[in-house]
């Protein structure tokens, strides 16, 4: 007679379906063939394209293939239906936002049904994370709107925001970008993925439900040629995309010099660390729900398992016994932990990059028992051992549910192997030792770490990358302020017009004593004085054309080594506030004691009258970052679950500055100072006209207790070296404020390569005596990058 145990082992789930006579009588109501909605109307059919059920490869409906006219309607309608929707108010908008959240509760069975039919992923998913979480949003963001006024007090909606999204999460990522924009007074065109659009069209009728006026919401389908139209159109005041780093980068260089304001969400390759102390059985856990949630297509999947070497062997034991029991089948059965991959398409490349590793030698593990349907677009899931770090498969982001594991021995080794990546999404790091945790997460070069749990998400909890994983924030109040622009910046002046003087000008007749002092600036890197590479030199004349100095002509190896001298001085970032709060004290009460040579300086180059008055606002400039520098603080949220989440202002790195010609010792303080009070290190170009301003501060720094290579100048050519900087793959950030509208479009398109952030001016100067138009929270979100850690209790 068989015993309990052997009873329990032969016991297997029996099928769940979940009902889709609800989704699929909505189709049929609609003839399964969908216009596209814009000004609250649905259009005639145009040209159609199919949407297919991933779990069977049956179609579902037809969708409207938006054209470019297309796109110019709801563009259209959006700017007309803006002022309306501003006008509205924060407490009249957030009725209308808490009329949607309750709507999509009401329907939420109908959502999810809906999307597991569209995507692929599991009715569980969809029912248990999706659904919730898209209500959460738009509750969230009401409560954002009613308070607007109050806590977002000088700015105001950026106006018409085109926003496109990728088929992995279609109605998450629709709550993720349509509530923040509503909530601050945008109106918004929207495209939802190509394979994936059938739960933006249910919402846009939820939308039409909750009394949305006309022309707020707007929804375009279509494939990338959709998407095009919507990114080159003159009448965007914001993008916000989220997909692959690839296309972000086609739509960085496609909106350089536009003026629009831009935000990525992109690729990842995330790190999930695993100590030797770590629960393992509950880590395994994590990692089931990291890696194989939404088979794999997810951008912050934990698709690299880095995992202490003295349990490595006990850890991937575990963890293979664990796969052979994950189940792949229907998605509209709940009892299924795998989905559909969204296409065949997907499919293929996934199988490729397997191959790929199998064929250097990998050791590839699949569960046997995982029986794969004969129909639809599935893969199962894949764990790959014995990649070497740069290998294919482990600096690629698969986006399938395929992991890659190796092994480290320390702390510092996990961290350098954490960061060997050019994505910077997610990580996830498992310990019992607390402090060890909260040691590694700063370190982790990523926008979110989830310590001892996985795949945590709030609208409260801000979330996004670094490096080339994109930037800006969704969620938060970080979030809320990628849809405003400060008021202060509709009061900018126009650009100064400065005549850029001769490029290495001829120096002036020999001195009549030999032994006069040589009157050429050098350059400043690492904290010393420095020769120009290319020995070039160029003349400074004064107001009254006399000649003053010469400057050396920087160029693209001297930008290397002040590239190389800003990443060496790491010290600084790690440096409390408190001590670089007394450094900008320091360096202001030195420039004080030599104002008036500084003063003397300045109207002898510009020819100012008041030329103390800018000395003196540059003293207190100095003073007023000091101030900043240890007040800038995160925040803790409080998620709905049991622990804390803590978002941390963390420095970017190293910014390259290209300083304006304007005010140029104001200008480059009020530049230089915010960057380095939060721990940034600088290489700076000073003004081209005007740099001997810059110049003479070599002095102020280096008596100043200024650690060498924090701040780097190099004098020279602002178009060449911003160029150089914004093409420079170690330049993590670049600021350009010197007026050059062709010069910042230049810039913005350069630094693609890369997707380093870019702070630029455009056309327009700046009021540097102004502290609204050139200081505050505004310059120091730019000079920071929010990271969410999350903390669970008792876990």
């Amino acid at each position: 007679m068989p015993t309990i145990n052997e009873i329990l082992n032969t016991m297997d789930y029996g099928p769940a379906p979940e009902s889709q006579k609800e989704a699929q009588a909505w189709l049929e109501q609609r003839s399964r063939k969908f216009g596209l909605f814009i000004d609250n109307a649905w259009t005639e059919p145009g040209e159609l394209f199919a949407s297919n059920n991933p779990a069977d490869g049956s179609q579902l409906a037809e969708l409207t293939q938006a054209t470019a006219d297309d796109v110019n309607r709801a563009v259209e309608a959006a700017r007309r239906a803006q002022p309306g929707w501003q006008a509205l108010g924060g407490g009249g908008r957030a009725r209308v936002l808490y009329a949607i959240a309750r709507l999509m509760q009401k329907h939420s069975r109908l959502f999810a049904v809906l999307e597991t039919l569209d995507n692929g992923k599991t009715i569980r998913e969809t029912r248990d994370a999706d659904l919730p979480l898209v209500a959460r949003h738009f509750y969230y963001h009401a409560g954002w709107a009613q308070l607007q006024d109050e806590e977002f007090a000088g700015h105001r909606p950026v106006g018409v925001v085109g926003q496109i999204v990728p088929w992995n999460f279609p109605l998450l990522m629709l709550a993720w970008k349509i509530a923040p924009a509503l909530a601050a007074g945008n109106t918004v065109v929207f495209k939802p993925a190509e394979f994936t659009p059938l739960t933006a069209l249910l919402f846009a009728e939820i939308c039409v439900q909750a009394g949305v006026p006309a022309g707020v919401v707007n929804i375009v389908t279509g494939d990338g040629r959709t998407g095009e139209a919507l990114v080159k159109h003159e009448g965007i005041d914001k993008l916000a995309f989220t997909g692959s780093t690839e296309v972000g980068r086609l739509i960085r260089e496609a909106t350089a010099g536009s003026g629009k304001k831009l935000s990525l969400e992109l690729g990842g390759k995330s790190p999930y660390i695993v100590f030797e102390d770590a629960d393992l059985d509950a880590a395994v856990e994590g990692l089931v729900d990291s890696i194989w949630f939404n088979q794999g297509q997810v951008c912050c999947a934990g698709s690299r398992l880095l995992v202490q070497e003295s349990v490595e062997e006990r850890f991937l034991k575990k963890l293979k016994a664990r796969m052979d029991n994950l189940r792949l089948g229907s998605p509209l059965d709940k009892s299924m932990d795998i989905g559909a991959l969204v296409d065949p398409i997907q499919r293929q490349r996934i199988h490729g990059l397997v191959e790929s590793a199998r064929a250097e030698g990998c050791e590839i593990y699949q569960p046997q028992a995982c029986e794969i349907p004969a129909t639809g677009s599935w893969f199962p899931p894949t764990l790959i051992t014995g990649a070497s770090t740069s290998a294919a498969v482990a600096q690629a982001e698969i986006f399938g549910p395929v992991l890659v594991a190796m092994s480290f021995r320390t702390p510092a080794e996990a961290v350098q192997l954490a960061n060997n990546t050019v994505y910077g999404l997610a990580s996830c790091v498992w310990t019992e030792n607390i402090s060890l945790a909260l040691d590694v997460a700063p370190a982790i070069k990523a926008g979110v770490v989830w310590i001892n749990t996985a795949n945590q998400f709030d609208a409260a909890c801000g979330f996004g990358g670094y490096k080339e994983s994109g930037y800006g924030r969704e969620g938060g109040k970080e979030g809320m302020y990628e849809y405003l622009v400060p008021v202060s910046e509709d009061a900018r002046p126009a650009a100064p017009v400065f005549e850029k003087p001769a490029k290495a000008k001829a120096a002036p007749a020999a001195a009549t004593d030999p032994f006069a002092i040589d009157r050429t600036a050098k350059l400043y890197i690492g904290g010393k004085q420095a020769r120009p590479d290319g020995a070039y030199s160029r003349a400074i004349h004064g107001a009254d054309g006399k000649f003053i100095a010469e400057v050396g002509e920087g160029n693209r190896k001297d930008i290397r080594n002040a590239v190389e001298a800003a990443h060496k001085a790491t010290g600084w970032t790690k440096a409390t506030a408190h001590n670089r709060a007394q450094v900008l004290y320091y360096i202001a009460e030195n420039l004080a004691a030599r104002g008036e040579e500084f003063a003397a300086r300045i109207a002898a180059q510009t020819g100012a009258k008041n030329a103390e008055k800018e000395v003196q606002a540059s003293i207190e400039r100095l003073f007023y970052w000091a101030a900043w520098a240890d007040k800038y603080d995160g925040q803790a949220h409080q998620p709905p679950m049991h622990g804390i989440t803590v978002a941390l202002n963390e420095a970017i790195g190293v910014i390259g500055i290209v300083c304006p010609n304007e005010n140029p010792l104001l200008g480059f303080i009020s530049l230089v100072a915010p960057a380095i009070a939060v721990g940034n290190r600088v290489v700076a170009v000073p003004s081209e006209a005007y740099p001997l301003s810059a110049t003479d501060l070599y002095q102020v720094f280096d008596t100043s207790d200024l650690p060498g290579g924090v701040v780097n100048i190099v004098t020279g050519s602002a178009d060449e070296l911003a160029r150089t900087l914004a093409s420079h793959s170690d330049i993590d950030a670049i600021w350009r404020h010197d007026g050059s509208a062709a010069g910042c479009a230049e810039v913005e398109k350069l630094s693609a390569g890369s997707l380093k952030r870019t702070w630029t001016g455009g056309a327009k100067g700046r009021d540097w005596f102004s502290v609204t138009q050139s200081a505050g929270r505004t310059v120091l979100q730019h000079a920071t990058q929010v990271k969410n850690i999350w903390i669970p209790y008792g876990v």
